[in-house]
């Protein structure tokens, strides 16, 4: 047994720890490999004669499409009204539905992160932005873009659905019966901080090098934060979280019962997003407090 505990000793000298680990990371500043991005600039008028700039709030724009599409082509799937009374695995479910949210920004952000960030979400560009991770003129055109996006997407819906859609309320988001404003207002701020933390976390460039030796693909940590909200949320809200998603689905369906909550579904995911951007900025990253 001694000779076994030697052993154990004489390996650890031998192999110490390749890697600091928790907090003892986070005071090794010295040798680090990775760059820290200057803050960007409230604004940039530059940006506004670059290719770039456009071309990423076109993606952004063609990214929403293509999430509220399909997304809300599978709320429609939830429930037919030929499946009513039949076997119950005849429609997608609640599952379902929360898959086809976070597979499409799984898949989505992994398309446009090179050419936008993959944002797809104003929320998302409205943390980023009080992170000064880009320009007040960069954000503003991004939710634009996103919620025109929005928009069309949800309206192609409509154009393949027409009666059905309106019969199961166009996926618009609104507080479900048995809970209060109040309610979907906590689920939705709590779901969009676990969604943008988590975007902050999959992103971070400190991060990155810490832990380059554990590959990491960041749109896939976001894709399932999405899926897990949409898990739990779903019951009280429908889940938001997104107020591009939000918007658009409203604005085709354009009922009443859509706009009575719709302002939970902008108050709520800001709140969330700048909590979020706080607590990794200020807790997690230290960034006020590091030495000039």
């Amino acid at each position: 047994m001694e000779g076994k505990e030697e052993d154990v000793r004489l390996g650890a000298n031998k192999f110490p720890e390749r890697q600091p680990i928790g907090t003892a990371a986070q005071s090794q500043d010295d040798g680090k490999d990775y760059t820290e991005p200057p803050p960007a600039p409230l604004f940039e008028p530059g940006e506004l004669s670059s290719w770039s700039f456009y071309r990423a709030g076109i993606a952004e724009f063609v990214a929403t499409f293509l999430f509220l599409y399909i997304t809300i082509l599978t709320v429609m799937g939830v429930v037919k009204p030929v499946d009513l009374g039949k076997n119950k695995c005849a429609n997608v479910g609640i599952q379902g539905i929360a898959w086809a949210f976070g597979g499409m920004i799984f898949a989505l952000v992994y398309c446009t992160a090179g050419i936008s960030g993959g944002h797809i979400n104003p929320a998302v560009t409205f943390g980023l932005f009080l992170a000064r991770k880009l320009s007040l003129t960069r954000a503003l055109f991004y939710m634009v873009m996103q919620c025109l996006g929005a928009i069309c997407g949800a309206g192609v819906v409509r154009g393949f659905l027409k009666g059905e859609y309106v019969r199961l309320n166009g996926g618009a988001n609104f507080v479900a019966p048995g809970y209060t404003k109040g309610d979907g207002l906590g689920a939705e701020i709590v779901g969009t901080f676990v969604l943008v933390y988590t975007v902050f976390s999959a992103t971070d460039a400190k991060r990155s090098a810490r832990d380059s030796h554990v590959p990491i693909l960041a749109p896939l940590p976001i894709g399932f934060a999405v899926f897990l909200v949409h898990l739990a949320t779903i019951p009280i809200t429908g889940t938001g979280i997104n107020p591009a998603r939000s918007l658009g689905a409203a604005i085709i369906y354009n009922k009443d019962r859509a706009w009575d909550d719709h302002w939970i579904f902008w108050v709520g995911p800001f709140i969330g997003a700048a909590l979020a951007a706080l607590y990794h900025q200020v807790v997690i990253r230290a960034i006020p407090f590091k030495s000039k």
